[in-house]
């Protein structure tokens, strides 16, 4: 079965629960077109002006053709239909000029050859998930990378993982080894971009973020060049690559990461009565930030009158060493929750987390090809928690009446905080949690939904909460430029404007449009 993304969220954490990091989740849809046009969201202009060294002719489409054959898509090719959507319906409105299915580096070089200087906008695709559709740009050409996507691990416990494999893939090729890598929970969510925005998940606080593990990266830059960053061969790149944001600096083939012996592993769900949430919310945040490294857990609010909450979890451990640490939450939260709690192997505890626990690994992830694709029809935006708890009264406040929209707090600290915010490029070392506000807009229409979303995003910025994700990219955000990047802003947009400096893969909140 597909996974029903609103189904799971209006559960939010029942069995099978999908914890919201990385891009989100998944819905079946009934084929492209199905919404009115009301629904979508205002057509993204991919290029703020024309990049520089640019002209007007178009790209010679037919001499990448012959490279490419059936996997370049154009538009009036059958498969054109699907093939040009993103994983969110909003963007349904935007029509890139072509779709690169690319096997290998090589075919990455081909297209940038035959698309570069034609002043059309240039990105790459790896799960299709970016918020605001960025990997399919209107008018422009789309790397797909999807056939970039296998896994292997070497005898040192190293994992090559190509850059289109999907995170269920990487799960399942690495749980065959007796591996794990820190990232991300939804299934379809490609490597490439989780891993180059930091890349949050449940087992952050015990083994770091997805790009604290990136040993290497081979990548084609603007220039048509493949190049190796690691902390010997470009290493300005590679600082970048981990945390700058997915398609700032050229797109990336191949990953090396560091991996762990994966151990036997905790899930838990809590179900607090209506009413607590604000004692709920306050216990957890200073329980979440104190805990044990092994213990990562999310404090998920559903908005309503009253909101409610739920915390969900993962712990690197058995249940009986667990118990304790849910029993002293419980005890600082006053009020007594409906508890769920079960042991997995790695592999078994992401499909959990993933909401796809009683699929098979090619139930978890729906193939591309035919149309058959998991999408939804949302909006979501973020900030990040300062170190110090925010009031718990007013956060619930945020959330009174909007009903069908969800505030999901992913706690860090940990092994995220080991490291100096100028270490990588991801500034937010010293962030109790990053925050996600996402509403599914099938329930009131996009301009209400956005309204809501907004709403609560700024009244956390009001209340201390003033970063926010890359990963969860926001096209009204204020300030986004600091927002995402903070101190180590100035720094990529060097990067940038030394590996890109004729913005061929630009953006309007690409690095170098940040102020």
């Amino acid at each position: 079965m597909t996974i029903d993304r609103r189904r799971l969220l209006t559960a939010l954490g029942a069995a099978g629960a999908m914890v919201m990091t990385g891009a989100r989740g998944a819905a079946a849809h009934p084929g492209p077109g199905s919404r009115g046009g009301s629904d979508l969201a205002p057509t993204l202009n991919a290029w703020p002006g024309r990049p520089r060294g640019t002209a007007a002719a178009p790209p010679d489409w037919k001499a990448l053709k012959a490279r490419l054959g059936s996997r370049l898509v154009l538009p009036g090719d059958s498969a054109y239909s699907y093939e040009r959507l993103g994983f969110n319906e909003l963007n349904d409105g935007q029509l890139p000029a072509a779709i690169a299915r690319c096997a290998s580096a090589g075919d990455v070089q081909a297209c940038l050859d035959v698309a570069r200087g034609h002043g059309i906008p240039i990105a790459a695709r790896s799960g299709g998930h970016s918020y605001l559709g960025y990997s399919i740009p209107n008018g422009g050409l789309v790397i797909d990378l999807r056939y970039l996507n296998q896994v292997r691990v070497l005898s040192d416990g190293t994992a090559l993982v190509g850059a289109g494999a999907r995170l269920i893939e990487v799960y399942a090729g690495l749980a065959q080894a007796g591996r794990l890598l820190p990232a991300g929970s939804c299934p379809t969510v490609g490597v490439a971009g989780l891993t180059q925005g930091g890349g949050i998940g449940v087992l952050t606080r015990k083994y770091g973020l997805t790009c604290d593990r990136l040993s290497s990266a081979r990548l084609v830059t603007a220039d048509s060049k493949l190049r190796l960053a690691s902390p010997d061969s470009e290493p300005q790149l590679y600082w970048a690559l981990r945390g700058g944001g997915g398609g700032n600096f050229g797109v990336v083939t191949q990953f090396a990461f560091r991996t762990e012996a994966a151990p036997p592993l905790t899930v838990f769900v809590l179900t607090f009565p209506p009413g607590s949430a604000a004692d709920t919310i306050g216990a957890w945040q200073s329980w979440a930030g104190a805990a044990p490294f092994e213990l990562w857990s999310s404090c998920q609010i559903a908005g309503g009158t009253p909101p409610t909450v739920k915390i969900v979890g993962c712990y690197v451990g058995d249940q009986k060493s667990l118990t304790p640490l849910i029993d002293q939450l419980v005890r600082a939260a006053g009020a007594q929750p409906t508890r769920l709690v079960e042991s997995k192997d790695y592999l078994d505890a992401m499909k959990f987390m993933a909401g796809c626990a009683s699929d098979t690994i090619a139930q978890c992830h729906p193939t591309w090809e035919g149309g058959t694709l998991p999408r939804a029809s949302f909006v979501a935006e973020s900030r990040m928690l300062p170190p110090a708890p925010l009031d718990a009264g007013k956060v619930a406040a945020l959330m009174v009446g909007h009903s069908g929209v969800f505030l999901l707090l992913d706690v860090l600290g940990g092994a995220v905080a080991r490291l100096a915010p100028d270490a990588t490029a991801f500034p937010h070392r010293h962030s109790l949690a990053s925050a996600q506000i996402y509403a599914d807009t099938t329930r009131a229409g996009y301009p209400a939904t956005k309204k809501a979303v907004d709403a609560i995003r700024d009244g956390l910025a009001a209340l201390g909460a003033t970063g926010a994700y890359v990963n969860y990219i926001d096209a009204t955000l204020p300030h986004w430029g600091q927002a995402y990047y903070g101190i180590n802003l100035p720094k990529l947009k060097k990067v940038a404007e030394h590996y890109d400096p004729d913005r061929v893969f630009a953006f309007p909140q690409s690095v170098v449009n940040a102020t």
